[in-house]
């Protein structure tokens, strides 16, 4: 059995623990609100665009294009991942390790793009070769490092180096729930747009023609769903922290109050011992002096 003085070691560490995690717990606290008020800025200007594009298909000027029709036989998907910079956080960085596996497994021929530190680690310890890691993304997500991934993308999509573009994220639905999405952004379908309400372009012309505009209106689309693909992701992680650093919370308590226990276990264990020690040694002095009185 530990004494006292190893109990109260223990009970140390696991205290200095508990403000680590606590800590932890508040700095994603923070940052999730900040992210989530960066999001809500921004998407309403993206859901319009959105709007338009199926305004277009909805008025059925959109003929053939690259963004919607494209030859696949033959052409390696770019699959973009995002992950985390750092652990910590759950099954977070697993349940989009194990999408982004599955979609590599089906599609030996492919492209890797990875964001966040976990997913680039991941991928090399396996062997798996990574085309571009887009650095210090999964930390700090904003509109411009969107543009970049997507420049990038749509750069060897046009090109013809790549016939797809898909994405894994995690989206969080709730502040309970997380899942991650497999989403094939380009080529892109009319039903890829169902979740918005489509532009009146009844009484409106295009010039030159429309799939002119949407040339031009595409690549802020897709910016627009990377960037909300990262918050998302960021936000997913942060949420996923919380939760992992409030069970870390609570079984520290837990620990230290089974510590504290076995603590006054022993204390009084150890008291109960000296009291003991103390009445032998009473008693004993006791009948050394009524023997020394009889022999005398």
């Amino acid at each position: 059995m530990a004494n006292t003085k190893e109990i109260k070691n223990r009970m140390k560490s696991v205290q200095d623990t508990q403000k680590i995690t606590n800590a932890m717990y508040l700095i994603a606290s923070t940052k999730l609100r900040k992210a989530k008020a960066e999001l809500d800025k921004t998407r309403p200007y993206f859901y319009e665009l959105r709007a338009e594009v199926r305004g277009m298909f909805g008025k059925g000027s959109v003929t053939s294009h690259y963004f919607t029709e494209k030859d696949l036989t033959d052409k390696p998907i770019g699959v973009l991942v995002v992950t985390a910079d750092k652990g910590l956080a759950g099954a977070y960085n697993s349940n989009i390790l194990k999408e982004a596996v599955k979609l590599i497994g089906d599609n030996p021929n492919n492209k890797l793009y990875v964001v966040g530190e976990v997913g680039r680690q991941y991928f090399m310890q396996r062997g798996i070769a990574i085309e571009q890691s887009f650095l210090y993304t999964a930390q700090n997500p904003t509109l411009q490092r969107a543009r970049d991934i997507v420049k990038v993308l749509l750069m060897k999509y046009l090109s013809g180096e790549i016939g797809e573009i898909h994405i894994i994220y995690t989206d969080m639905v709730n502040s309970l729930i997380s899942e991650p999405i497999v989403k094939r952004l380009v080529p892109f379908k009319k039903s890829d747009f169902d979740d918005v309400d489509a532009a009146d372009y009844e009484n409106l012309e295009f010039l030159p023609d429309m799939n002119s505009v949407l040339d031009t209106i595409m690549p802020s689309c897709l910016t627009g769903y990377v960037y909300s693909a990262l918050v998302n992701s960021f936000c997913a992680e942060q949420n996923a922290r919380m939760s992992a650093m409030n069970a870390a919370n609570d079984n520290a308590q837990k620990l230290l109050d089974e510590l504290s226990v076995e603590y006054n276990r022993v204390r009084q264990a150890a008291i109960t011992q000296e009291i003991t020690e103390v009445s032998a040694g009473a008693k004993a002095q006791k009948r050394k002096r009524m023997k020394e009185a009889a022999n005398s």
